[in-house]
């Protein structure tokens, strides 16, 4: 970045990982310009802000925005607690936006539509690396503006993008005619969203922790609601998967999550059908008939879909990037994060140079850096734009130095749901801090503190 450090860093999405981003910009005395395409910082966790995470605090915050937060007297939460989505928004993620070196450089309802670099299209190769890049940027006043950046930091996430509920990545047949009868993902079964669902013929499709919180929600509206029916397809053999390691679970809420899903199963509350892969999708005038590959059909009011995300790669469409064919994370990350293999706990420790591509100063973190693998922690999120950013600055012993700990946890879904991270449920009368405390201390993740701690590796 050297022929251009006088101009900003695009921060794409102003999320927990993007703030968090331009939190070690500004430590290292780069300008961060920061694009939310929502009309406020962490838009998209708004959407699940009912949801209560299974990580405590101490995994969700960033160290060099916790630094920064505390130069102004920010409160902090305690770090044992597990937050609801809404009180990582107002405890963490609205006081960092509004700190005056945030604010300043962050623009909202700013929709990055393209990057490319200035002047040349992906084919062109002479002085690509030290030509600046542009960002197109759809402006909540109706215009469209390019910008002029030295580096790209890509922290939009996924959300955006749900993945279709039919098989081989395709929608079903007649699902996007269906989609009056399909909700958002994480809808707020108990809350704003109540009158959809209570009452009715409810099927949730997927085997991750979006659709096992989702089934534990309707599950608690059916105690007052007792007409409400709940059928949960996966396309499986089983649901073990979900259920996931029960007691020995390194996040001890994400094991009572799985436990409780089991025994609502086993009690006849939830109705499971496994080896449900939906073919098609057939709309009638109060309901919809979902047709399996096998021929099987059930009929609902209703249907929930939390098949996992998926990045959008077409605003990088002049990029060179360098991606896996399976799971479209980078290249060499992709086989440590492929869910078939590997759990949260089992991801090693990596960076910059791991999520580099051949555009050099252009890189994806956070969700989207995992393309269609569900595998990802905030606290991985944390440890990327440190080294990210460390390595945009020039340096490279920082940068490959990643120090990260994650929980071993074992039960981490290949078939959706947002992350490990966000969502899980804790059961209904259980309290949050004895959730986490119960079970022995988790390790210490990322930078707390702003001292080393957890392993280490060379990337």
């Amino acid at each position: 970045m050297d022929s251009a450090k006088k101009l900003p860093v695009a921060v794409i999405g102003a999320g927990p990982v993007g703030l968090a981003a331009a939190a070690h910009l500004l430590e290292r005395g780069l300008e961060p310009l920061i694009f939310e395409a929502g009309p406020t910082a962490g838009a998209a966790v708004e959407q699940w802000r009912h949801i209560r995470l299974f990580s405590p605090w101490r995994y969700n915050i960033d160290a060099a925005a916790v630094r920064l937060l505390e130069s102004a007297g920010w409160d902090p939460p305690r770090l044992t607690a597990l937050p609801y989505g809404g009180e990582l928004i107002e405890r963490y993620l609205s006081p960092l936006a509004a700190l005056p070196a945030i604010a300043s450089r962050l623009q909202t309802g700013a929709r990055v539509t393209a990057v490319t670099r200035q002047g040349l299209d992906k084919t062109h190769v002479r002085d690509r690396d030290t030509t600046p890049f542009t960002i197109r940027v759809e402006h909540r006043d109706g215009e469209t503006r390019d910008h002029t950046v030295a580096g790209v930091i890509d922290a939009s996430g996924t959300w955006s993008i749900r993945n279709p509920l039919g098989t081989s990545g395709l929608p079903a047949i007649g699902e996007d005619a269906a989609a009056a009868r399909i909700s958002a993902p994480l809808p707020d079964v108990g809350g704003r969203d109540r009158a959809s669902f209570a009452g009715r013929r409810v099927l949730v499709v997927g085997a991750g922790h979006s659709a096992a919180n989702t089934l534990i929600s309707l599950a608690d509206l059916a105690k007052g609601e007792p007409s409400t029916r709940i059928l949960w397809a996966v396309r499986g053999a089983s649901a073990e998967k979900v259920y996931g390691g029960g007691n020995a679970d390194g996040l001890p809420a994400r094991g009572q999550l799985g436990a409780r899903l089991r025994r609502l199963v086993e009690a006849g509350k939830i109705q499971l059908h496994t080896g449900f892969g939906i073919s098609s999708f057939k709309s009638l005038d109060s309901a919809v008939t979902v047709t399996a590959v096998d021929g099987r059909t059930l009929d609902a009011d209703i249907v929930v879909p939390c098949t996992g995300f998926r990045p959008d790669l077409d605003i990088l469409r002049e990029i060179r990037l360098d991606l896996d064919p399976a799971v479209e994370a980078p290249t060499e990350l992709g086989p440590l994060i492929d869910p078939e293999f590997h759990s949260c706990g089992t991801v090693p420790p990596h960076g910059a140079k791991l999520l580099a591509h051949p555009d050099r100063d252009f890189y994806i973190v956070g969700m989207k850096s995992y393309g269609r693998a569900p595998t990802f922690l905030l606290a991985t999120g944390y440890e990327q734009v440190r080294s990210v950013t460390a390595a945009l600055a020039g340096d490279r012993d920082a940068a490959d130095a990643v120090h990260l700990e994650l929980p071993e946890t074992g039960v981490c879904s290949t078939d959706g749901g947002t992350s490990c991270d966000v969502p899980a449920a804790v059961p209904a009368g259980t309290d949050a801090d004895a959730a986490c405390c119960a079970a022995p201390e988790p390790v210490l993740v990322g930078f707390p503190t702003g001292l080393a701690h957890g392993r280490s590796a060379e990337n």
